[in-house]
C-alpha cells in the first residue's frame, strides 16, 4: 500500500504533464497540416493558418487586447447568467411540483424532453424572428432563452432523480405524523436531492455559455463571443478565432470549477467529507 501511495503523482504534477502533452500535440498537428497544405500547390495561401501554433494563438490574443475579450465575453457570460437562473429555477419548480402533484409528471418529463429534442439551431431560427433587437452592448433575448433551454432538461432530470431518492422510511415517518407531500419535499427529500441537484446545476454552467454563444451566431447582437468569432472568421483570422474559442472553453471550464467548490462547502457529504 506505502509503495503504491509514493508512485502516486501529485494533482499539479499530472495536470501540468497533461497540459504538456496538449502543447506537444497542438504544436504537431499545425506541422502537420502545414505539411499537407505545402503539398497541394491548389490550396489557398491562407489554409496553412487555419490551424495554428499555440505562440500565434497567444500573439492574436495579446495583439486584440483585454479590452476586446471583456466587450465581448461580458455580454456573453451576462447573457448565459441570465439563462442558467431562469432555465434552473424553472427546471428546479417544474421538478418539485412533480412531487407535490404526482398527476402532473407526464407533462413535466414531456415538456423537459421535447426542449431537449428540438434542435437548438432550428429554435434559434425561430426565436431571432421574434426578439427585438437589444441597445448596443447589452445582452438579447435570443441567446438567453437558448443558454435557459440548453440547462432545462438537465436540471429537471438531476432535480427528480434526487427528490425520488429519498429515503422511504424518513417519508413514512412524515406521512404517519399528518405531514403533507409539500412537508416531505421540504424536511426529507431537498436535503436528500441537494447533492443530485448540485450535480445538474454544475453540469448546466457549460451547456448555458454553449446556448448563449450560439444564440449569437443568429444576429440581432452588437457584441458577444459569436458575433467576434463571425467577424473573425469573415476576415480570415485564424489565429483570432482559436483565441476566442480557448477563451470561452476556460470560462466555462472556470464556471464548471466554481459550481464544484460550491457544491463541496453546501454539500460535503457527498464528495466523502465530512460535513
Amino acid at each position: 500500500m506505502s509503495s503504491e501511495r509514493s508512485t502516486r503523482f501529485p494533482a499539479w504534477a499530472t495536470s501540468a504533464l497533461g497540459a504538456v502533452a496538449i502543447l506537444a500535440f497542438w504544436f504537431l498537428a499545425a506541422w502537420l497540416w502545414r505539411l499537407g497544405v505545402a503539398a497541394d500547390p491548389e490550396a489557398p495561401a491562407s489554409k496553412a493558418s487555419a490551424v495554428p501554433y499555440p505562440q500565434d494563438v497567444v500573439a492574436s490574443a495579446v495583439s486584440a487586447g483585454a479590452d476586446y475579450f471583456a466587450r465581448h465575453f461580458g455580454v456573453s457570460l451576462a447573457e448565459a447568467g441570465i439563462g442558467y437562473l431562469v432555465g434552473n429555477l424553472l427546471a428546479l419548480v417544474f421538478a418539485m411540483l412533480v412531487l407535490v402533484v404526482p398527476a402532473l409528471g407526464g407533462i413535466v418529463v414531456q415538456i423537459a424532453t421535447i426542449t431537449y429534442c428540438i434542435p437548438i439551431v432550428a429554435m434559434g431560427a425561430v426565436l431571432i424572428v421574434m426578439t427585438p433587437i437589444p441597445e448596443a452592448g447589452e445582452p438579447a433575448l435570443t441567446p438567453i432563452i437558448l443558454a435557459g433551454l440548453s440547462v432545462f432538461f438537465t436540471t429537471v432530470v438531476g432535480a427528480l432523480l434526487g427528490l425520488k431518492a429519498a429515503d422511504r422510511s424518513a417519508l413514512d415517518v412524515i406521512a404517519v405524523y399528518g405531514g403533507s407531500r409539500f412537508t416531505q419535499l421540504r424536511k426529507v427529500r431537498l436535503i436528500a436531492a441537494l447533492p443530485a441537484i448540485l450535480n445538474a446545476l454544475q453540469i448546466a454552467v457549460p451547456a448555458a455559455f454553449l446556448g448563449a454563444v450560439l444564440g449569437e451566431f443568429f444576429g440581432k447582437v452588437e457584441a458577444g463571443v459569436g458575433r467576434a468569432m463571425m467577424i473573425a472568421q469573415t476576415n480570415v483570422d485564424a489565429p483570432l478565432v482559436w483565441s476566442l474559442a480557448l477563451a470561452s472553453g476556460i470560462a466555462a471550464l472556470a464556471g464548471y470549477g466554481l459550481l464544484g467548490l460550491i457544491a463541496r462547502g453546501v454539500a460535503p457529504w457527498s464528495t466523502g467529507a465530512s460535513a
